[in-house]
């Protein structure tokens, strides 16, 4: 099947039909929690044959195979990664067979269960490789298309993504699962997912499980809104409870059906079930909607579905979506993480140090900047490793875009593979065959990027020369699949001091650029090379820039007076919200005046300060000064400082006791109230987590020699259940508590309910914690419960994971619930009676 086969599927204007849950059906079917669901199917092929064939015949028009947790990591954990062509195949062949040509069959793929890095210890590559393996194995089975579904990674379903174009031409479906707040548990909005991953080349997307019709609404409109792809919707039957030992969903085919006109006026148009949901099911969304109109699809206030607007740039980083069009505010791209005439930072990176790295990130980001160049490009170093650490630290720090900047074509590649958003690219021109090489990165890794209108003979010496190579780049763009909203044309700024009509002739260009559809962008500190007071010229031409209409700059955002007037620009010219922008930007000024003297006066501002590299506290006290950069660095999980940090703390006379109680728990629970409020997301979670055990290990053996060493709180035995293999969300549970003062005995994941219990009897633990991700293996929880009765075991038990409510749990007797690690620490300080 191809792209356009796929998009024939719409010609009528009419929904496509998914299938509906295949787990929770084969639970009632008689398939045991822990087994491969795999081997399971092939030994038991009636079953599914059965199933999916009832799915054909309801009107499914495409049905997943059985092959949602066929990769070689998955398989290995039941010793059956030496199977995984011989069982993809079989499980092809045996949908295949089911449907009987009724409907079309996608190989299905998903999470591997290995966390990638820096929160697992699986690399990037790795992870394609394994894809890779898979993709490769459904392709030559004979599946129509590919689906990749139920992940809470956008890392991980670009991984997907970019194997699937390595190893294949089928096109393909993507799937991400939502938590409470409408991100994913690695805090991505899902506008930032569907651009990043409509701008990979997916021909769907869209959210799966995580809820009932009803809820999932919001998720549905977000992504129509940002993109032009078809957009699925594959909720739950509702809520699950535990009835019996089984796992119900409240919802009927019927009341299903009619929650999901909600999701088709939202932006849907590929329909179908998860998790609860069976042949009945379909069949009641086929009766109900096969002739809906989704050209008709309004809102509540009837208002028709607005779908992405194609005049729009986007950008994003791993967690959030920047866009823009001609006529908005204009933007920063932060210029400071360069060494290019950095004496200090050319001394850091060859030392590997990035501590000037992450302070100019920090300080760009609070500074105003929308976007941050990163280039690492010098004498010395590496190019190709330096750059993948930056960015792997920047990206940890902000959620503003990247834009990637190098020379070196092969660096470039590796960036942009390995970037877990939606980069900007600096820059692509006509010469030396470079966009040759760089126009299909682009395409390939979904980038937009700078068209740099030199020619192949250099430098233009005219405008008309600039629009001859910017037209020719376009075309050349156009040919390999990109538009010219992925395009920001470079204004090409040279020297006044050189070329009297240097600034007239960018100027020109930027308002040809803006009165033909182009995005723009300039870098400000060439047109005043040379002259004394630069900060005054390029004051002067990035206003009047701006009234030609350029879009962003390349600049320091801490340039005071530059940032000052560029707002004051955009409020004279009207733009939207530039007024409170302004207002805003001002009130960092209120109360000293002479603060806003000297930045008009030097036009520098902070930047003589920031130069040093630093924005760490500073006091006169050694002691608070230290315990200030602890607290910072827990709230910030600096993991390359916060081992030195304490230790200098110590030297400056820090009590250890009072690092523990005073700064290192604090902040902790200052960075779980941010990740409550949903302003920190589990990266930084883990981070922030793990910091803190850093620095803790530098304390212990102080705090035992002065005897200040504390006895555990208690003893906690942690476990995700029988017949479950997710452990992310216990393994930081454990971290935290441990982080927290308890003896914390992690038993792992797919735990029998006989060792949890045995071993919380042995060793006297207070409390007994559970993890479950699958409703199909959360009624296991109960089991635990029951058999601590029967044992009498004086344990309290805590339950958690993303299926599992507190409705549930006090449905199944647990002594407490926890949607969350952060949430943890508190619920079984309360169990304990701990403050």
């Amino acid at each position: 099947m191809t792209r356009q086969e796929f998009l024939d599927l719409f010609k009528d204007n009419h929904p496509v039909f998914l299938d509906g849950a295949t787990g929770t059906n084969l639970m009632k079917a008689g398939m045991p929690a822990g087994v491969c669901p795999e081997d399971w199917i092939l030994k038991h092929r009636d079953v599914m044959i059965d199933l999916q064939r009832r799915y054909a015949l309801s009107g499914s028009d495409i049905v997943y195979a059985p092959t949602f947790t066929a990769s070689r990591i998955k398989l290995k954990e039941y010793g059956l990664e030496d199977k995984l062509v011989e069982m993809n195949t079989a499980l092809v062949q045996l949908s295949k067979e089911a449907v009987e040509g009724k409907a079309l069959v996608a190989g299905n793929i998903t999470m591997t269960g290995r966390q990638l890095q820096p929160v697992g210890d699986l690399s990037f590559e790795e992870l394609i490789d394994v894809y890779k393996e898979q993709i490769k194995v459904l392709d030559e089975a004979g599946v129509d298309l590919l689906v990749v579904e139920t992940m809470m990674s956008l890392q991980e379903c670009r991984a997907a993504m970019i194997a699937a174009k390595e190893v294949s031409d089928l096109p393909v479906m993507v799937t991400l699962t939502f938590e409470g707040d409408g991100k994913t548990l690695y805090g991505t909005t899902p506008e930032c997912a569907a651009v990043v991953l409509e701008s990979l080349g997916a021909v769907a997307v869209g959210a799966n499980c995580s809820t009932g019709p009803d809820k999932m609404a919001a998720v549905i409109k977000k992504m129509a809104e940002v993109t032009t792809i078809p957009i699925i919707a594959k909720p739950n039957a509702g809520m699950p409870s535990v009835v019996d030992g089984q796992t119900i969903y409240d919802m009927k085919p019927s009341e299903f059906a009619t929650d999901m006109e909600l999701l088709l006026n939202s932006g849907a148009s590929i329909i179908g079930g998860c998790c609860g949901s069976s042949p009945d099911f379909i069949k009641a969304l086929k009766d109900k909607f096969a002739d809906f109109d989704l050209s008709s699809a309004r809102d509540l206030e009837g208002n028709l579905l607005k779908r992405g607007d194609k005049n729009i740039r986007r950008l994003t980083s791993e967690r959030e979506l920047l866009s823009f069009s001609l006529n908005d505010p204009f933007m920063i791209v932060g210029e400071r993480i360069n060494p290019t005439g950095k004496k200090k930072l050319q001394a850091q990176l060859r030392e590997g140090s990035l501590d000037m790295v992450c302070d100019f990130t920090a300080q760009q980001e609070e500074d105003g900047a929308a976007i941050l160049d990163v280039n690492v490009g010098m004498s010395g170093i590496d190019e190709h490793e330096m750059m993948m650490k930056v960015l792997s630290e920047v990206t940890q720090l902000t959620s503003l875009p990247i834009c990637i900047d190098s020379s070196n074509v092969d660096v470039m590649e590796e960036a942009l593979r390995w970037y877990p958003g939606r980069a900007l690219i600096n820059s692509i021109s006509l010469e030396e065959g470079k966009a040759e090489r760089c126009l299909p990165l682009a395409k390939k890794y979904g980038a937009m990027f700078i068209l740099l209108p030199v020619g192949r003979d250099g430098i233009p010496t005219t405008i008309e020369e600039k629009i001859a190579n910017i037209k020719e780049l376009t075309d050349m763009a156009l040919s390999y699949g990109l538009t010219k909203s992925d395009i920001v044309v470079d204004g090409l700024v040279a020297t006044v001091g050189a070329d009297p009509e240097a600034a007239i002739k960018t100027l020109e260009t930027i308002q040809w650029c803006y009165e033909n559809g182009y995005a723009t962008i300039c870098g400000l500190s060439n047109i005043s090379f040379g002259l004394p007071q630069r900060s005054f010229i390029n004051t002067a031409f990035l206003t009047m820039a701006i009234d030609r209409g350029l879009t962003m700059a390349i600049s320091n955002p801490s340039q005071e007076l530059l940032v000052n007037a560029a707002f004051a620009s955009d409020l004279l010219k009207h733009k939207e919200e530039s007024d409170l922008r302004y207002i805003n930007r001002m009130q960092r000024y209120d109360g000293d005046a002479g603060k806003l003297s000297s930045s008009i006066s030097t036009g520098a501002g902070k930047q003589s300060q920031d130069a040093l590299g630093s924005t760490e506290a500073q006091s006169d006290d050694p002691v608070k000064r230290s315990m200030d950069i602890l607290y910072k660095d827990v709230l910030s999980g600096n993991k390359r400082k916060i081992e030195k940090n304490t230790q200098s703390a110590i030297e400056a006379g820090c009590d250890p006791s009072k690092i523990l109680n005073d700064v290192l728990m604090p902040a902790i629970n200052d960075v779980g109230a941010k990740f409550d409020k949903g302003t920190y997301f589990l990266p930084q979670l883990i981070a922030s987590a793990e910091a803190m055990k850093m620095s803790i290990a530098v304390l212990e053996p102080l705090l035992k020699q002065s005897g200040a060493g504390q006895e555990p709180k208690g003893t906690i035995i942690i476990a995700t259940v029988h017949g479950d293999v997710h452990d992310i969300g216990k393994n930081l549970v454990s971290l935290m508590l441990g982080n927290c003062g308890y003896r914390v005995i992690d038993l792992g994941k797919d735990v029998e309910s006989e060792l949890i219990i045995d071993t919380a009897i042995k060793e006297n633990a207070g409390v007994i914690a559970l993890s479950a991700l699958m409703t199909t293996t959360m009624v296991e929880m109960k089991t635990v419960i029951e058999l601590a009765k029967e044992k009498g075991c004086k344990a309290k038990i805590i339950i958690g994971g993303a299926c599992v409510t507190e409705d549930y749990a006090k449905e199944i007797g647990a002594d407490g619930y926890s949607p969350d690690a952060a949430d943890c620490v508190r619920v079984v300080n309360e169990l304990i009676g701990q403050s």
